[in-house]
């Protein structure tokens, strides 16, 4: 499993659009093969900055299965213009300690 982590900045005075757009985007990466589970946190201290976290079974689920799909094209339609700037996408695996 991975962990997609993403730190979201969207545009002044969009956030409430935003999280309604989102809530339908998220009907997309949920039907993604190897997509596992996903959340959007809003941060409490900067207005306009999320955290997105998402769980994928393999890295190549997200980086091809899904950003190489026509899904993908459809995300970024409903989601891409409400940042500012525009996102890093870093990924993560786990730590056995």
């Amino acid at each position: 499993m991975i962990l997609e982590a993403v730190m979201l900045q969207v545009k002044q005075e969009m956030e409430e659009e935003y999280e309604v757009a989102f809530r339908e985007a998220s009907k997309i990466i949920s039907s993604m093969r190897g997509y596992i589970s996903h959340e959007l946190q809003r941060c409490m201290e900067v207005k306009g900055k999320y955290l997105l976290l998402v769980k994928w079974e393999t890295l190549e689920d997200h980086t091809v299965g899904f950003r190489q799909s026509k899904e993908y094209q459809e995300w970024k339609k409903q989601l891409h213009h409400f940042y500012d700037p525009f996102p890093t996408v870093e990924h993560f695996e786990n730590v056995d300690l």
